[in-house]
């Protein structure tokens, strides 16, 4: 049985595969600062579980506790949240990681960094392969998130080369599913929630900006199998550290997604258009190759499946 440390794990990936790694016989220790996270997400799992355990920290404060791994999903992922508090957001990203890969470093133990598409900023490269270096605006507005994730990578290469620490970095792109809050500002749960109350649905820009959207089951999948990848440490059969991209590879423009949700909810609402936001990327789709190839991951949801799932988890309650 594994002892593993999950930052960020009251949040909606993060309760995602908290369940998943419970499911398959690990300890887990959720931490989490309950910044962006609920604890009524945790709440099931603390009452269905005795191998779960929940510490409220904010990880730019460090913490020693024993684990075999440390997945590190801490920080705010919706542009509402990260630019409402930048600085913090920065902290995040950068300490918050720092502290864990030194507490990686003194358990010897594997260190999983949840990173993002974000690191590519708005792309001259489509799809977006992980060679690819990104361009991104280091004095805008999304830059608290972008180069605070940028940053988190560079130090988690830097303690491989320099501490020997067995580090993973996923790039996680646009993920939705059962388990989003309706206010946490992501396209897909507002579009959902605006067109089962009868708001017009708001799009930024004409629309035509694409994206892609893998359902969070097959993101946590591709979690879990990064975190079990063989390293040369252990029976030298892979060699896997990464970045590796986790997204579904299928494009949709908004419009093409907020037209799905209309016809999905048979809703009455109208689409309305706003100024696109500051450095909002015109194209994002992962090139998933590698994870193919080291993984042997891929999503197998579909946008419509998904969707369905997901509008009838907020047709129950959803999350507040």
């Amino acid at each position: 049985m594994k002892k593993i440390i999950v930052a960020g794990g009251a949040g909606f990936i993060g309760m995602n595969l908290c369940r998943a790694l419970l499911e398959k016989g690990n300890k887990v220790v959720c931490i989490d600062n309950l910044h962006t996270g609920t604890y009524s997400n945790i709440e099931p799992l603390l009452t269905g579980s005795r191998d779960f355990r929940f510490i409220r920290h904010d990880i730019v404060d460090r913490i020693d506790e024993e684990s075999d791994f440390i997945i590190n999903l801490a920080c705010p992922a919706s542009p509402v949240y990260y630019q409402r508090d930048p600085v913090g957001t920065l902290k995040t990203s950068v300490i918050g990681t720092l502290n864990m890969l030194e507490l990686a470093k003194k358990n010897r133990a594997v260190m999983l960094q949840a990173s993002t598409s974000e690191v590519y900023g708005d792309p001259n490269v489509h799809p977006q392969t992980e060679d690819y270096w990104g361009h991104v605006n280091p004095t805008g507005p999304r830059a608290c998130y972008d180069e605070g994730k940028r940053c988190a990578e560079t130090l988690c290469f830097d303690f491989m080369r320099h501490h020997g620490v067995d580090v993973r970095v996923v790039r996680i792109f646009n993920t939705y599913g059962p388990g989003m809050q309706t206010g946490d500002g992501r396209v897909v749960s507002n579009f959902i929630m605006q067109a089962l109350i009868g708001e017009d649905i708001t799009i930024y820009g004409d629309g035509s900006q694409t994206r892609s959207f893998c359902y969070v089951d097959d993101l946590v999948r591709g979690l879990i199998r990064m975190m079990n990848a063989e390293s040369p440490k252990t029976s030298g059969r892979i060699e896997v550290h990464g970045p590796v991209n986790l997204g579904n590879p299928g494009e949709f423009t908004v419009r093409e997604l907020a037209e799905k949700i209309l016809a999905m909810t048979d809703s009455q609402s109208r689409i309305v258009f706003d100024p696109l936001p500051e450095d909002d990327p015109r194209r994002r789709m992962p090139d998933i190759g590698k994870a193919r190839r080291l993984l042997d991951w891929e999503p197998v949801v579909g946008l419509d499946e998904g969707l369905e799932r997901t509008i009838t988890y907020f047709m129950e309650g959803g999350q507040k």
